[in-house]
This record gives C-alpha cells, sequence and structure tokens, in this order.
C-alpha cells in the first residue's frame, strides 16, 4: 500500500488540529502538493512519523505493521473525532486487528463503545469414525453458531448466541423438520473494582469444569450460572452457582436437572505457565462433589505441556469394574508443539496425549457434554494414547485432525474400545 493512498484515506484521521498547523517537518513533500495540509496536518497530529523523520517518502511501500501504527495514533485521537472520522478508524481498526494486537493495541477500545454491537460466528464441519458407532453418514455432522455482542456501557456488556446444535447427515427426514435451533449463550457481564472484578450472569455457550486452562474431561458445554470472578496480573478465582444445560444432568419436563456450585483459584508464573485446582458440589444428582488440579508449562519457546488430575466422588457406592466404589480418578497429559492461530494463516501445532481414567471418573457418561476430542462414551474406564494435528490454512480457517490409538480398557474384562477418528474445519467470521 502506498503511503500516498494511505494519507487520502485518513485526511479525516488528524482529528484535533487546528487550521494553524505546525511547519512541514517533510523536505521531500512540497508546498504545492496536492496532499500537503493532509500529510502536514497528520504529521502534527502525531499520527505519521516519515520514513526518518526528515523524509515523507509518498510513493514508498508501506508493511501493514506500519499502518497499523498510524491507525493506533488516530485510536488514540478518538475523543476528538468526529462521527465520520470514528466509523473510518473503526473499518481501518477491524482491517488491522491483528496487527493491533500484536503491537499491544487492544482493539476491544473500540469495541467498548457505547451502542457498539458486534456480530460474529463460527461454523465447523466434522467427520468422527469408530467402527459400530459413527460410520458411512453417520460419521459427518455439523453446526453453526453466531454471536451478537453489545457494549451497553463502559462497564456492562450483554451477548446472546444461537446454535444450530449438531446436525447429522445421518438424520432422516426433511431438512423443513430440523427445527432445533437453540440459544446457547444469553448473558450480562458487568466490570468494576479497575476492571479487576468481574460479575457474570446468564447462559454461557462454554462452561469447562475447572477452567479454561484445565481439560475439560467431565464437562465443557453450555451452562446456566451466576459467576463472580477476578483477574489480576498473576493470579485470579472465580465462584459460581448454576445449572447444567447439556447431557442427562439437564433434566427434561419431569427431571430437574443438576446443579453445581463451584469454585476456582489460578496461579500465573510469567511465559504461560499457570498452576490450579478447582472444586464443584452437586446437587440433584447421584454426584457428591468433584475436585481437580493443573499445571500448565510453557517451555522454550514452541513447546506446551499440560497435566490434569480430577476425582469425582458420588452420594454412594456405585458398581464399577473395580467393585462397589464411591469415587473414581482420571490423570490426563497433553504435550503441545507449536501454536495454531485462526488469525494468522500457515500457523500449525502438533500435539500427543495421554488418557488414563478409572471406571466412573466420567460420571458414568451422565455429563454428555465433554470439553475432550473424544466421543461421548469412550471416556471412562480407559487407557489411551492420541495425536493431532492443528493447521490454519486461510485467515480465520483451520483443519483439525485427531487420532487415538493403544487404546484398551483400564479395568475388568471388558471389550478393548475402538479407535477414533476425527476431523473437521473450523470458520470464524
Amino acid at each position: 500500500m502506498k503511503s500516498k493512498v494511505l494519507a487520502a484515506l485518513t485526511v479525516t484521521m488528524a482529528v484535533g488540529v487546528t487550521c494553524a498547523f505546525a511547519a512541514n517537518p517533510f523536505v521531500d513533500v512540497p508546498s504545492d502538493s496536492w496532499a500537503y495540509k493532509s500529510v502536514v496536518e497528520l504529521a502534527d497530529a502525531g499520527i505519521i512519523q516519515g520514513v526518518d523523520g526528515e523524509h515523507f517518502q509518498g510513493q514508498r511501500n508501506i508493511t501493514r505493521y506500519e499502518a497499523a501504527e498510524m491507525v493506533a495514533k488516530a485510536m488514540a485521537h478518538m475523543d476528538k473525532a468526529s462521527v465520520e472520522q470514528r466509523a473510518l478508524i473503526n473499518k481501518l481498526a477491524d482491517e488491522f486487528a491483528d496487527e493491533l494486537n500484536n503491537l499491544g493495541v487492544r482493539v476491544s477500545t473500540l469495541e467498548n463503545r457505547v451502542g457498539n454491537v458486534k456480530l460474529t460466528g463460527d461454523a465447523r464441519f466434522r467427520y468422527r469414525y469408530q467402527k459400530n458407532n459413527k460410520e458411512n453418514d453417520k460419521s459427518w455432522d455439523y453446526r453453526i453458531r453466531l454471536r451478537a455482542n453489545a457494549q451497553v456501557n463502559d462497564r456492562t456488556k450483554v451477548t446472546y448466541g444461537i446454535s444450530s446444535d449438531y446436525h447429522s447427515f445421518a438424520d432422516n427426514g426433511a431438512a423443513e423438520d430440523e427445527n432445533d435451533i437453540l440459544t446457547d449463550i444469553a448473558k450480562v457481564d458487568y466490570n468494576f473494582g479497575g476492571k479487576s472484578w468481574n460479575l457474570s450472569v446468564g447462559r454461557t455457550d462454554r462452561y469447562v469444569l475447572g477452567g479454561n486452562n484445565a481439560y475439560g474431561y467431565n464437562y465443557g458445554d453450555i451452562f446456566d450460572r451466576t459467576e463472580l470472578a477476578y483477574k489480576g496480573d498473576s493470579f485470579k478465582a472465580a465462584a459460581g452457582y448454576g445449572k447444567f444445560k447439556k447431557g442427562k444432568l439437564a433434566g427434561s419436563d419431569t427431571v430437574e436437572g443438576a446443579k453445581t456450585g463451584y469454585g476456582l483459584i489460578e496461579g500465573s508464573f510469567g511465559n504461560g505457565t499457570a498452576i490450579g485446582t478447582y472444586y464443584n458440589s452437586f446437587q440433584d444428582a447421584n454426584l457428591d462433589d468433584l475436585w481437580g488440579a493443573y499445571a500448565s508449562f510453557l517451555f522454550g519457546r514452541d513447546w506446551k505441556l499440560l497435566a490434569n488430575y480430577e476425582r469425582v466422588s458420588y452420594d454412594k457406592a456405585i458398581s464399577t469394574a473395580r467393585g462397589n466404589e464411591d469415587s473414581a480418578g482420571v490423570w490426563i497429559g497433553r504435550l503441545t508443539y507449536g501454536k495454531a492461530v485462526m488469525a494468522t494463516p500457515k500457523t500449525w501445532d502438533i500435539w500427543v496425549e495421554y488418557i488414563n481414567a478409572q471406571d466412573g471418573a466420567y460420571a458414568v457418561g451422565a455429563f454428555g457434554a465433554t470439553n475432550s476430542w473424544r466421543r461421548i462414551g469412550k471416556l471412562d474406564n480407559l487407557e489411551s494414547w492420541g495425536v493431532g494435528i492443528d493447521y490454519t490454512f486461510a485467515k480465520n480457517a483451520q483443519f483439525q485432525v485427531g487420532q487415538s490409538f493403544a487404546s484398551k480398557v483400564k479395568d475388568g474384562d471388558g471389550k478393548d474400545p475402538e479407535e477414533l477418528t476425527r476431523a473437521q474445519f473450523v470458520f470464524l467470521f
């Protein structure tokens, strides 16, 4: 992109500059140039700096990062901009959002304007193969979600979203009979205390039992709750109470859904390293409580290791492959190399995973909504390895594949589970 073109586009970005602007700082911009006034105003406003402080070089190609720097400086003058100027800055900020984030500029400063509504969404097309369970058309399904984020004021944000849920290409019947569009997110977030504290009330589309840095073995799906969270530079904590909305614990017209009170704490130590613990107390279910702990280590430049232990207890002893037991535990380890970023094409990662779960650790399948890539019903009484690759082949478009291997029953004489193949395309918009 040419500096000359950018100067023309950003002439309205020189906000807060009076008619009596400073002298021309660039020796290569003549006073009779069509862009003279715009260039000087932009320089006086601190939006552009030229090449070396003396030369503008209007015909030189500039990088996206240089353009992003100009946009960032314009964003700093938003309070002095007109409606038209703000609209232009917003468009430029959206275009250079990735570069601005890399520069440490939060594009959310634009999104947080009162009255701003942002629409986003995602689409997923998935293939899963597991012999005698997911074969032929049953292996294929899709899901599409839409989100609307509205900033009420500088502290309050409202989010609403709908989802098509999972549609299998093996389903019989006419397309017009597929009327299972559901509200998967409807919440209000309120920031206070210097924005370190956040109160969130309503439905979230992704409650991961243990928090976003845990594996989410037992649950990771729709959840109605009230949650109070604190997030500092190196410490965060959350506590809440809510009702499960996926799986058997969601209940039915005749059975009340299960509820839980929960809490978690996490400490971070720089360089991506974090250690946390969490606890859930259940109501209206055969479950009593659950606790877990995890540690996430980032070492070298590209390696990340996650270790997670989780133990679930029951109100009374249940029949397991080990006999009558009132609790069961699971160990999970995951090693990742690289990082596939949705906004950055040609980024990728590769991972290997190990899971060791006692019979009953997956709550007898009651949750029905794990955060794992593995299939529901194939997580209990299991010792298994997995490997996968994630590759961003275009901006906001990613291919993900996972394969289990060496899977076997952990306890008892049951039949070893079939290996699972999972591949999917994910698109953001």
